[in-house]
């Protein structure tokens, strides 16, 4: 009976103890060079190196939640996960029902298309069908310039991997999503091509529920980052090219106001 007893107070002692050491981090998964899966299983990427460094310094562990993107932003406000990364862009309009710790990436949106084929600009997009990430910034600026471009369906999709599938079978005549991304993926592959960059002004980060105290907690990490060099070595490991000195990558930023 004491050994039981004394077995029920660590539990009550230590269980929740240990529950908030594990930091729940959601990321769609698929999202290459920020988080995708390696050969051997296991989730890797530039932001998984990231939230597990700052994690780490901050007394945490990580598990990596694997959520699609559009799913991630009701996860943050619920509660179910503790922060979310995903190459996801700060904007006014999401400040005013998330946070965001401090950028760490300038990008912009890409057109990508099979080389050599009928779609090498903007201007070829009329009565193409286009793909893009379900409620990513690249839905958002496809939907807004679709009258524009005479764009004839966009498709949306959960993830790169099925959209490049379909664009590389001919279902689709083109995609456009996040600039760093597509050159990563079609490094290696000949029969695709990132055709136009489209300059929209992004910049990544951290996702947190509006009244997390995690956030602020990450953005100093972040900072002692960028001064000791990490965040720039994760762009040389991840990219393969050191990050120009003006860029959030480099320079410390301030975090960013909830509205």
């Amino acid at each position: 009976m004491k050994k039981l007893l004394i077995a029920t107070l660590c539990s009550l002692l230590l269980g929740p103890l240990a529950v908030a050491e594990t930091l729940q981090i959601g990321a769609n998964i698929g999202n290459v060079p920020w988080e995708f899966e390696d050969a051997q299983g296991d989730y890797v990427g530039f932001e998984v190196d990231l939230v597990t460094e700052i994690a780490e310094r901050l007394g945490h562990e990580v598990e990596i939640v694997n959520i699609p993107f559009q799913g991630l932003f009701s996860a943050v406000q619920s509660g179910r996960i503790d922060a979310a990364i995903s190459s996801i862009t700060i904007t006014e309009e999401r400040l005013a029902s998330v946070a965001f710790a401090q950028p760490y990436y300038d990008s912009d949106q890409s057109l990508t298309a099979r080389a050599g084929g009928e779609v090498s600009g903007l201007e070829d997009l009329e009565g193409k069908t286009v793909g893009v990430d379900t409620g990513s910034t690249g839905d958002m600026w496809t939907t807004e310039h679709q009258e524009q471009y005479g764009i004839g369906e966009i498709r949306r999709y959960e993830g790169l991997q099925p959209a490049m599938l379909d664009l590389t079978a001919g279902r689709l005549d083109a995609y456009i999503s996040d600039i760093p991304a597509l050159l990563y993926y079609t490094k290696d592959k000949p029969d695709l091509e990132v055709v136009a960059r489209i300059p929209t002004g992004e910049k990544y980060s951290i996702m947190f529920a509006k009244d997390s105290e995690l956030a602020a907690r990450f953005d100093e990490v972040i900072t002692e980052l960028k001064n000791e060099g990490y965040i720039a070595e994760l762009h040389e490991e991840w990219f393969g090219s050191t990050p120009e000195e003006d860029t959030s990558t480099v320079q410390v930023a301030e975090m960013p106001q909830t509205r």
